[in-house]
């Protein structure tokens, strides 16, 4: 369980971004202020749900009610109904987003990892049945077979740290995002992914941003001459792997007990904040080494 610091430590980070955040949203809200304050502020919300993904809990009613309102009545003293903080936790999305966004986003080392994993929104059996994301969720294919739901596309950096994210239908293809600005708009330097990234347009449109796209090669393909070190940064590739499982498995990011879109999409972003919180992610150790050796090809 996490401890007392760990748990100021969050709450006073997403305090201190709350404040900000109402400061400056506060000159475009419509309508009138409510005459009430809310029993529970938004930062006690929000540090709430990324508590869960931290705990260890698989249900988030069954931590909130059994946990937090049990053992936790010090730090929050004044909680409200399970139905009534799922409402909270809801109307909290666009400050989560924007948290992520501007506060859980690492910094490009010229060094970067960019994947895409499979966001499940239930079993295969299930599609026909499935009436909470109608018309919303797409069907794809990833290597482990067909699935229903959406994309989760990543890119970090040798520290395992975030650099960017976003969220796409389960039929996009993987280099769709690649195309847009604002998914690459602090990446520089050596961009390294799989085989499903391999386009020569892509990689002409990339290179002229400062980016080099660097991706192997399929058994069709002409074998084409590289550098040693990028390579080497290939076969590191699986650290990538390693932060979408973390994902999964610790930040609970994917499940199959969504009751709206809002709440997949809040459950989706409060994981990644909660990535972020992590004491240990998996690193990369790069070090080059500065020679005046010439290299002869033939």
């Amino acid at each position: 369980m996490i401890c007392f610091d760990k748990i100021t430590d969050i709450f006073c980070i997403v305090d201190e971004f709350c404040e900000d955040f109402e400061k400056f949203s506060e000159p475009f809200l419509l309508g009138n202020k409510p005459k009430k304050k809310p029993r529970m502020s938004t930062s006690e919300v929000i540090t709430i749900t990324l508590l869960f993904h931290l705990s260890g809990f698989r249900t988030f009613k069954h931590f909130y009610i059994y946990y937090v309102q049990k053992h936790m009545t010090q730090d929050f003293p004044q909680t409200v109904s399970y139905n009534r903080f799922v409402e909270l936790m809801q109307s909290a999305l666009m400050p989560m987003t924007l948290f992520a966004k501007t506060c859980c986003l690492g910094t490009c080392t010229g060094i970067s990892f960019v994947d895409s994993t499979p966001i499940r929104v239930c079993k295969n059996k299930r599609i026909k049945r499935n009436k909470v994301f109608k018309d919303i969720a797409t069907t794809g294919k990833s290597t482990m077979g067909w699935f229903h739901g959406f994309k989760l596309h990543i890119i970090i950096n040798d520290k395992g740290e975030l650099l960017s994210f976003c969220v796409t239908q389960a039929n996009v293809d993987d280099r769709e995002p690649l195309k847009n600005e604002s998914f690459l708009q602090s990446i520089f330097g050596k961009l390294l992914g799989d085989k499903g990234y391999i386009s020569e347009k892509l990689t002409q449109l990339l290179f002229v941003d400062g980016i080099q796209l660097i991706t192997s090669i399929r058994n069709n393909m002409k074998n084409s001459l590289m550098e040693m070190n990028d390579k080497i940064l290939l076969r590191k590739r699986s650290i990538i792997e390693t932060v979408n499982d973390e994902l999964k498995n610790i930040c609970q990011v994917e499940h199959s007990r969504h009751r709206s879109v809002v709440n997949f999409m809040t459950n989706l972003v409060t994981g990644i904040i909660a990535y972020n919180f992590l004491p240990k992610k998996p690193s990369l150790k790069y070090e080059t080494l500065k020679t005046n050796q010439l290299a002869m090809f033939f």
